[in-house]
């Protein structure tokens, strides 16, 4: 049996990365790219074979791209798809914190309270008290909230890492989670629609705009998301939740009903194979039912039921063999049922209903 490091994070592999904008070449050399605000995702990784299956499947064109601050180059793509179905993995998928960065990597990452690098109280708000996130960028730290999330429809096993820097994404998408999270104890995937909505805010007079990133459960309805986990299945397929179970019917039986009964000899014979055929769940097949009852009947007035023939004359007497001796006729205590009339031959159950008897 294999083994772990019980230190070690188990992460499966990044295949790309979910982006919210985009950078434009600067008409001015001497300054850098010029940020952009994007409509739709932009799907960004290291292969372009990623990159391709993307842009074919949410349109856009494939580009080569390189990261600011890297030499490595890149591919992506600049979706023209409305929004994006994905499969947020089991656990608490989310990871937030207010970062800075400059260019010798991550300055400080801080959870609002404590920064966790130079193991210190929040800076920003010691230093520009509880309104501080509303300063620029550039002198604050940025909320940076992260999630891995599958895209099914995309090839190789491997999570997309959504990344926003807005404060007011931050605060939907752990407000929605939390939610779902609460319901499912994070035991299960759960499928999400996400896209980007464009909204505007007033602030001290002046309309500002700003950008959500929308991560909802892609369930047929609300309560299959708080309902608790749901199956594997239903993540890569959701509309089965909303289809009505089919009703199980009896386990396939080996047992030939129809032809144990005509095998019988009298009608109460083949009332006794209806019961063992009710009691292995038949008791809602009304067209055994029928047929049994058919048969039961057809004996009852001494007709073969294979053949359809009369069978011969039950009532005629033995005659004596060569010694002229009779055979002896044994009497039951109770004469044996001669036809279906003289049987209390039971209804079928209609369906839902189950056996009666």
């Amino acid at each position: 049996m294999g083994s772990r490091i019980k230190t070690m994070k188990r992460q499966a592999a990044e295949l790309g990365r979910i982006r919210t904008g985009y950078s434009r070449p600067n008409p001015n050399p001497d300054r850098g790219p010029i940020p952009v605000k994007s409509k739709t995702f932009v799907l960004t990784s290291h292969s372009r074979d990623y990159v391709a299956a993307a842009a074919e499947l949410y349109g856009g064109r494939v580009e080569q791209w390189t990261p600011q601050r890297q030499s490595i180059a890149q591919w992506r793509v600049i979706t023209e798809a409305p929004e994006l179905k994905a499969i947020l993995p089991a656990g608490d998928p989310l990871s937030q914190n207010y970062e800075k960065w400059g260019g010798g990597g991550c300055e400080r990452r801080c959870d609002g309270e404590f920064e966790s690098i130079k193991r210190q109280p929040c800076v920003c708000l010691a230093k520009y008290g509880e309104d501080w996130h509303e300063r620029p960028p550039t002198q604050v730290c940025r909320p940076t909230s992260r999630i891995g999330v599958f895209l099914p429809d995309l090839p190789d096993l491997g999570v997309w890492r959504l990344e926003t820097k807005s404060y007011y994404a931050a605060d939907a998408l752990a407000g929605g989670l939390d939610t779902v999270l609460q319901a499912t104890e994070g035991k299960g995937m759960m499928p999400v629609r996400m896209w980007i909505e464009q909204r505007t805010r007033v602030v001290d007079g002046e309309t500002k705009q700003y950008q959500v990133v929308m991560v909802v459960p892609s369930l047929p309805k609300l309560r299959h998301a708080l309902s608790g986990p749901i199956s594997t299945a239903a993540a890569l397929d959701p509309s089965t939740l909303d289809r009505p179970a089919i009703e199980a019917g009896p386990a396939a039986d080996p047992v030939d009903y129809r032809t144990e009964a005509r095998e019988c000899r009298t009608a109460d014979d083949v009332l006794q194979v209806w019961y063992r055929a009710r009691a292995a769940g038949h008791g809602e097949d009304r067209e055994l039912w029928a047929d049994l009852k058919g048969i039961a009947e057809a004996i009852g007035k001494g007709i073969d039921p294979s053949t359809g023939e009369v069978l011969g004359d039950q009532d005629d007497e033995p005659g004596p063999d060569a010694d002229g001796a009779y055979d002896v006729e044994v009497v039951d205590d109770e004469p044996p049922v001669a036809d279906a009339s003289a049987v209390s031959w039971p209804q079928a159950a209609q369906p839902g209903q189950g056996a009666r008897r």
